[in-house]
């Protein structure tokens, strides 16, 4: 992705290999410019072909499609991405084995559209060729996770791979027992059934994800990044609060383009960082503000992550559904940041400063305004019904016609090209990662294993205590910390995958409906990228900045806490499912501004500011709050506002004899 913006100190925008370099993928090849245009044009095919599955489907299936896609980037990205990352050079072209993988990896995915419904009904007696190329396939599927994402991954699926061999082993009295399986039948599981390779997960990629990385290449090389930053630097002008105003608008709309956190975290940084210093910022709060900023571009409809996608899937609702499930989460995280932006500008210092793009706001808005359209165009078809795969396919079909309007980003010839070879590269990692994550779907599935981790949990809850509410919020923390722990090594959609399928069934055991246990694990696997000691994207913004990279961390923590605190509301209090837009309108609208009162006394602890510099005490006294304000009952609520009242109160106190000690001074 490439955006530019004139601020005045010639901030160059970041390459695609910048941008890599901070991303939990890891940086693809550098190619020679004759490889690259082969495997480009074979990345445009496969788009085009993606774009035309939507209107005229094969008529084998779903399942034959999947086998189809996957044989078409499952060599690609064996090619494109090293087998050690080493150090890059000018040019980085796949060897001689990686091409014989890249050859294996075609002919065994192939293998099943031979004799496609003879292969399916041998589910259950596979021959000896099925088994070896459905093991080649397994092999070559955690080689390319271990290419683009590490080793983490691969390594959880070999345990899981284990468990379902061995597990039949264990005493016959343990939860995790079961019958055992043999290698075969393991095998059969993974390639010829619904819950392996060509289960959920691939079929999200394949069907939702890779449209919209279609899109939104189609939306950068047609200028609207470029708009996107322009526009928020042209928005906020004079106010001290300004630039972080901007980073954050900025940071929203340039997700649109991204679809990953930290890859917008870096792109922001690079163009804001310069002007957030003239405007007085230190750069670890700088840094804090801009990975917070990039990741809230995945948590805020129209686009969420990938991970939303699955989302869908896995409850069988629309994805608008999920947007509507993200909206009032949305509004409280960035609630929190615009609260610690106003307490930051105070305790800094700042002063007003603003990126030199030489047009207003509303000059920019009526000349490039049309951008938006495509985004609009998405969230109107799903209203009526459209499936969310076609309405990003008319999207694409808009937005191609719109770069008419500008004669620097009109997609003809060369930019169109790139856009649709783009929109296949950039899906590669999460195909890898999904069809490897059915691995651990199809285990779960098999085994069972899901019911008996969330039984095991749930007991181990009931050990320290009998109370329903105290078992509940056991489970729910221990729910998170792993979620985030697991975040830390894998990437969002990898961990939510994992997440969903074992620990939701102990959220659900409890009395948690499906919705608010996936959309709770869905915001712990994204804020993983902030979270201490990884942190990917405070890591980014930090070596943007020159800032220290621990501080930097803590200061986007600072940003996302209520990010962090938030969803336990959604699991933990019979009002939560309110913030995720179910029940009654009212209900909606009083949780809303009770959560917002608590991000409120939430931004006072870790901003240390009231009206004027918080003291200890009156932080102390608004921790209890905002976790009294959050549990949304009447009782609590109204001691959260009396608590709170109480540190308001005591601060300006503070402040009036502050005041008076300086007129007597005078």
């Amino acid at each position: 992705m490439t955006v530019g913006i004139d601020d005045g100190e010639g901030a160059a925008a970041p390459t695609d290999e910048e941008l890599a370099e901070y991303e939990q993928e890891r940086p693809a090849r550098r190619l020679r410019p004759g490889l690259d245009l082969v495997l480009s044009v074979w990345c445009a095919v496969v788009s085009v072909g993606v774009l035309a599955q939507v209107f005229i489907p094969l008529p084998q299936g779903t399942q034959f499609y999947l086998v189809i896609f996957l044989a078409a980037v499952l060599p690609m990205t064996l090619l494109c991405y090293r087998a050690f990352p080493g150090r890059r050079r000018s040019h980085d072209d796949p060897g001689i084995l990686d091409w014989a993988l890249a050859v294996l990896a075609l002919v065994v995915c192939v293998y099943p559209l031979l004799n496609f419904d003879g292969y399916l009904e041998r589910r259950q007696d596979p021959t000896a060729l099925d088994v070896v190329a459905g093991a080649l396939l397994l092999v070559l599927l955690l080689e390319a996770c271990r290419r683009t994402t590490g080793w983490v991954l691969p390594i959880f699926c070999l345990v899981f791979i284990a468990y379902a061999y061995y597990g039949g082993y264990l005493p016959y009295t343990w939860a995790l027992a079961h019958q055992g399986f043999n290698f075969d039948a393991i095998i059969a599981q993974f390639t010829m059934g619904t819950a392996g390779f060509y289960g959920t997960p691939l079929g999200v990629a394949a069907s939702y994800i890779v449209l919209f990385t279609i899109y939104g290449a189609v939306l950068d090389y047609s200028g609207a990044g470029k708009f996107f930053i322009n526009l928020s630097f042209a928005a906020f002008r004079r106010s001290r609060t300004a630039p972080g105003r901007t980073v954050t608008l900025a940071g929203f709309l340039l997700g649109t383009v991204s679809g990953s956190g930290t890859a917008t975290a870096v792109s922001l940084g690079t163009v804001s960082w310069p002007i957030l210093r003239r405007a007085g910022y230190p750069p670890e709060p700088a840094g804090g503000m801009l990975a917070a900023s990039g990741i809230g571009a995945i948590l805020s409809p129209p686009t969420l992550g990938a991970a939303a996608f699955i989302i869908a899937e896995f409850l069988q609702v629309s994805y608008l559904k999920v947007l509507g499930f993200a909206v009032i989460p949305t509004i409280l995280y960035y609630l929190g940041i615009l609260l610690a932006i106003e307490i930051d500008a105070r305790k800094h210092g700042t002063t007003s400063a603003s990126g030199n793009s030489g047009q207003s706001a509303w000059r920019l808005l009526l000349r490039f305004g049309y951008h938006f359209l495509s985004l609009f165009v998405i969230i109107g078809f799903m209203a009526v019904d459209v499936p969310p795969f076609k309405a990003v396919v008319y999207a694409v079909i808009i937005q191609f016609g719109l770069s008419f309007l500008d004669r620097e980003h009109r997609l003809t010839g060369r930019p169109l090209f790139k856009a649709l070879a783009q929109g296949t590269r950039s899906v590669l990692p999460v195909v890898a990662t999904c069809a490897t994550a059915g691995v651990i779907v199809a285990v779960t599935t098999q085994t069972g294993l899901g019911l008996n981790l969330a039984e095991i949990i749930v007991n181990a809850a009931h050990g320290l205590t009998d109370n329903h509410t105290v078992v509940l919020i056991l489970t729910v923390v221990l729910s998170g910390l792993a979620v985030m722990i697991l975040g830390l090594a894998v990437p969002v959609t990898a961990s939510f995958i994992i997440a969903a399928v074992i620990i939701s069934p102990a959220l659900v055991n409890l009395g948690v409906t499906q919705p608010e246990a996936y959309m709770f694990i869905f915001y712990y696997a994204v804020l993983s990228e902030v979270s201490p000691p990884t942190a990917l994207a405070a890591v980014a913004t930090a070596a943007i900045t020159g800032g220290r990279v621990i501080p930097t961390m803590w200061q986007a923590w600072k940003y996302t806490l209520p990010a962090f605190l938030v969803p336990f509301a959604f699991v933990l209090t019979d009002n939560g499912s309110h913030l995720l837009g179910q029940g009654s309108f009212v209900g909606m609208v009083w949780t809303t501004l009770v959560s917002m009162l608590a991000v409120a006394a939430l931004a006072v602890v870790t901003g240390g500011w009231v009206v004027v510099r918080a003291t200890w005490i009156e932080r102390a006294v608004c921790v209890p709050a905002a976790a009294l304000l959050l549990y949304l009952a009447p009782v609590t609520i109204t001691a959260g506002i009396c608590l709170l009242l109480v540190a308001v109160v005591i601060n300006l106190v503070r402040r009036q004899r502050q005041a008076t000690a300086e007129e007597g001074t005078a």
